[in-house]
This record gives structure tokens, C-alpha cells and sequence, in this order.
């Protein structure tokens, strides 16, 4: 099955995107080496997704989301956990599958 998703791009041949989402909040004070920290993680993953994604919330919070043409059950790379005086508390981890973009109502 072929078409597209909220990634962007293509869905891949099994026609099912995982999207794999990475939280933190870091230490006072230290919400750009965290965010740092996240990037340079980001771009050395085990394999390749098909998009990630890294934004930044109030309170020093860093969100990454990379999304992979695989089931979200799959075994796929993650982020590991950061050192722990980077960050306020464990890391919040969560998988969805993608359903396809929201097309914009005529009106």
C-alpha cells in the first residue's frame, strides 16, 4: 500500500508509520545543552527515519519525534536516557501509528 502521511512523505510499502516520541525536561538552567544533547542524539540513530522532528515547551522541555515505516511495535532505535543531572526526571516515551494527515476543510 503506497500513499502518504503526516510525516511528509511517502508511506512505505507495508503502508503503516510509527511515530516514536521522546520527552525530557531539563535541570534549571539547562535547557539548551539538553536540547543540545537531543539534536546530536537524534542524528546518529540506528537507522534511518523516515522525518524526526525536535521541538522545544516552556520549563526546558525538549520533544522529539521520528517516524519510521514500521509497526509501532517494532523494535526501533530511541533516544537513550539522558545523564541524570541534565534532566528534572525520567524520560517520557510514547509510540502512535500514523492514520494519515488532516486535509483542511473546503470552505
Amino acid at each position: 500500500m503506497s500513499g502518504t502521511d503526516d510525516t511528509g512523505g511517502a508511506r512505505g510499502a507495508g503502508g503503516t508509520t510509527a511515530a516514536l516520541m521522546w520527552e525530557a525536561r531539563a535541570a534549571a538552567g539547562r535547557g539548551p545543552e539538553l536540547l543540545e544533547w537531543a539534536r546530536a542524539r537524534a542524528a546518529v540513530l540506528a537507522g534511518e527515519p523516515l522525518r524526526r522532528e525536535i521541538l522545544r515547551a516552556p520549563q526546558d522541555r525538549v520533544l522529539v519525534i521520528t517516524w519510521w515505516d514500521a509497526d509501532p511495535a517494532a523494535e526501533l532505535p530511541e533516544l537513550p536516557e539522558p545523564a541524570p543531572d541534565l534532566v528534572t526526571r525520567p524520560v517520557h516515551r510514547w509510540r502512535f501509528e500514523s492514520l494519515g494527515a488532516v486535509e483542511p476543510a473546503d470552505g
